[in-house]
């Protein structure tokens, strides 16, 4: 049933099993991430064929849910007003005018992504350096995700001390800064590195499930980044949204 709606990443419908590798964005080859995905995003067409293709491509909803169309629009269009009240609050933390990084997200691309995560039971041990999704950092704006607490969960790299379990509230949100958003601020924040674990022997019946909002900005988003003081970095070069993620999901796609 499922396979009538496959795609690769970056598509919209069902994201089997195999086709992504989030390890390989940090610039090795890792083992494909033990996961499943549907995808949506925003149904904003620029009227442009090439872009629309690739940023905008129609969604695809399974006729076997006929609730599941409505009931995402809700929850990404509360994503979208989310994300953006975050990146009024990060212009606020910087000391610029708080419109600043939305100025950049009229008409922005973004992802939302049902990620389960199979059991032991069904996709057997690990191989070696393999994960439920690989180490990697998003490459967005912002990410918000609402996920579910597990054995075999979320960790966060965090320096001096190495990974180690993501908090958890299941009254909150987990949100990560993107690596857009890193290179806009100069580097003063930095993209946070996660990984989600493998199946463990001891849960072999553990199943998850998590809701993952990215958030970028409009494809065609000049970003430059911010100089010293507010940076950290100087001499970082312009990027532009579209292909600066692009070459990021084109890294993590196998096959």
């Amino acid at each position: 049933m499922k396979q009538r709606y496959a795609v690769r990443i970056g598509g919209r419908g069902w994201l089997a099993p195999g086709v992504e590798a989030n390890g390989n964005a940090e610039g090795g080859q890792t083992p494909p991430d033990l996961k499943e995905s549907f995808a949506a995003g925003p149904g904003t067409p620029t009227g442009d064929p090439a872009v629309d293709a690739v940023w905008f491509p129609p969604n695809v909803w399974p006729a076997e849910v006929p609730a599941l169309a409505e009931a995402v629009a809700r929850y990404t269009a509360a994503m979208t007003a989310l994300s953006r009240d975050l990146l009024e609050l990060c212009a606020d933390a910087l000391g610029l005018p708080r419109d600043t990084l939305t100025a950049l997200a009229a008409n922005p691309t973004w992802t939302f992504n049902v990620n389960r995560y199979p059991p032991l039971t069904e996709v057997g041990p690990a191989a070696p350096g393999q994960f439920r999704i690989g180490p990697h950092t998003d490459f967005g704006t912002v990410t918000v995700l609402d996920r579910e607490p597990g054995a075999g969960g979320l960790q966060v790299d965090v320096d001096g001390s190495g990974w180690a379990d993501a908090p958890y509230d299941p009254d909150a949100f987990t949100v990560n800064i993107g690596d857009l958003l890193a290179h806009w601020t100069g580097l003063r924040w930095r993209s946070g590195r996660h990984r989600v674990l493998p199946p463990q022997p001891d849960h072999p019946h553990e199943e998850l499930v998590s809701l993952v909002f990215f958030f970028e900005l409009d494809h065609d988003a000049l970003v430059t980044p911010l100089a010293p003081p507010v940076g950290r970095t100087a001499g970082l070069a312009p990027v532009v949204s579209a292909p600066f993620i692009k070459e990021r999901l084109d890294a993590i796609s196998v096959g």
